[in-house]
């Protein structure tokens, strides 16, 4: 089963389901995060949505490189959760099904290409209480956390 975070299901909502990847971007102990500042300022990992026809990997790579400048490594696949929420951008009413991987900054190409996200290295500690979403939060803190 699946997580869920975030705000609860509106009875009666229809909600269309949208597939999205996002990295942890970790250098010693900091990481590195995307500030978005509409529709609401806020740090996010970045990431996004997987286009028709793309595979999820590759998603991943050309959002964090949209959004942070910066080409990565992927390491693995930590985990996913869902959550409910309205996109404004989409005018949509969106079940998100994230899925977060561990990933190595490994080269800056320049700042971010889409408009409106900044890259922030955060320590470590601080992003696991910043990042905009709490599914977000949580797979941060359990892998600040370690092996169980």
């Amino acid at each position: 089963m699946i997580r869920r975070f975030g705000e609860p299901v509106k009875s009666g909502q229809r909600y269309r389901l949208r597939h999205g990847v996002y990295a942890i971007l970790m250098q010693g102990d900091s990481v590195l995060t995307t500030f978005q500042m509409e529709p609401t300022p806020e740090f996010q990992l970045p990431g996004g949505g997987i286009d028709r026809g793309e595979q999820p990997v590759a998603a991943l790579h050309r959002e964090v490189i949209e959004e942070t400048g910066w080409k990565i490594e992927v390491t693995r696949r930590l985990g996913a959760f869902r959550r409910f929420a309205y996109m404004p951008e989409y005018d949509l009413w969106a079940e998100k099904l994230c899925t977060i991987y561990l990933a190595q900054p490994i080269l800056r190409l320049g700042p971010p290409t889409e408009p409106g996200h900044t890259a922030v290295w955060l320590p470590a500690a601080e992003a696991a209480l910043r990042l905009g979403n709490a599914g977000d939060r949580a797979m941060l803190a359990e892998l600040l956390a370690g092996p169980r």
